[in-house]
């Protein structure tokens, strides 16, 4: 039987994307888990349902020798393995009856890169640097020349120091997803976070903590409704763009580039020692940081973080050069107290 071997694999890609769309994954993150597999079946000269765990071998080490940073390696390593997870479970019947292909597995524990090795640590700023920053961050915004994006970045980057959220997480807020009627200081409901190796958004409450609740009152009696009376609206970005939709006339959704720009400015102005390294997940390890200083359990920063493993979370705690010796010396006089008692 004759197959149209460039439309089967067409409708493969086609079928995977729509169903990474449907699970909720980000647009760039559909697009390079779609070309990652097919750039492999390419660069082995294969169909899709032909490659081998040999092609995917000889594929991972050009990319080294190419150049490409371990961390890159590993995401197009866990994107194959994604798309032919995807493929065995849903297409495999159907590949074998036109192609009498049966279709393999090319990454596995011979050749997945382990993750662990690519961690970088990003040690975030000092304490009263990070205050430093925000004090004159915050002194500046009454005369900013463009007022309301500057108070909203402010507010997204207050999120990341001191409620540990995601960038994109921030992003997708809603006006509904402030919920001052949950516990004693409110929460935000974190609809889109992130999900474990692609299987979707993994949502979750963020207690308005370190001061949240009194942002959250300042940006919605002050700011919010300066940029368009879609403010009530629950369906509305809590952080907006200035950018209207044309047909609604609505304010649009912000994408995460602003954000980042507004905090790399901010740093560039204000703590000048990290222009190009305090990013917006420093910000996030920060927050564990401190909150791990301040006696917070570790497994409720886990839940703060939404990280499904607490061995994630460890990754984010960065303690001053003398705070395991002091713990370990306070251990010691306990115990020496004890016996002595």
């Amino acid at each position: 039987m004759l197959v149209d071997a460039d439309g089967l694999e067409r409708e493969i890609v086609d079928q995977y994307a729509l169903a990474m769309a449907a699970s909720g994954t980000g647009d760039g993150r559909v697009a390079f888990n779609c070309r990652a597999p097919v750039h492999l079946a390419r660069s082995s000269g294969r169909r899709l349902w032909t490659v081998q765990a040999q092609d995917a071998d000889r594929y991972l080490t050009g990319l080294r020798h190419a150049g490409c940073r371990p961390s890159t390696v590993h995401g197009y390593a866990a994107a194959i393995a994604r798309f032919y997870a995807f493929v065995i479970a849903r297409y495999q019947a159907d590949v074998h009856a036109l192609t009498g292909c049966v279709v393999m597995q090319p990454i596995d524990e011979f050749n997945r890169p382990p993750r662990v090795n690519y961690v970088s640590v990003r040690v975030p700023p000092s304490r009263p640097e990070v205050e430093e920053l925000f004090r004159h961050w915050a002194g500046q915004l009454p005369g900013a020349r463009k007022y309301l994006p500057a108070a909203r970045d402010y507010l997204a980057a207050s999120l990341w120091r001191r409620g540990g959220l995601r960038i994109r997480e921030t992003a997708m807020l809603d006006m509904r997803d402030w919920r001052p009627d949950l516990g004693p200081l409110g929460k935000l409901h974190v609809r889109y976070g992130k999900g474990s190796r692609g299987c979707g958004p993994k949502a979750r409450l963020v207690p308005a903590i370190d001061g949240i609740d009194a942002l959250m009152h300042w940006w919605l009696t002050d700011v919010r409704h300066q940029f368009g009376d879609d403010w009530r609206n629950p369906h509305a970005p809590l952080l907006p763009s200035e950018r209207r939709d044309r047909a609604s006339g609505a304010c649009g959704r912000l994408g995460t580039n602003p954000l980042r720009a507004g905090l790399a400015t901010a740093v560039a102005a204000w703590l000048p020692d990290w222009k190009g390294r305090l990013t917006p997940h420093a910000l996030r390890h920060y927050c564990a940081s401190t909150l791990y200083e301040r006696g917070i359990d570790l497994k409720a920063i886990q839940h703060l973080l939404g990280h499904n493993w607490l061995s994630t979370t460890t990754g984010y705690i960065h303690v001053p050069a003398r705070h395991i010796e002091n713990e370990w010396e306070q251990a010691n006089e306990r115990t020496a107290l004890r016996l002595l008692g």
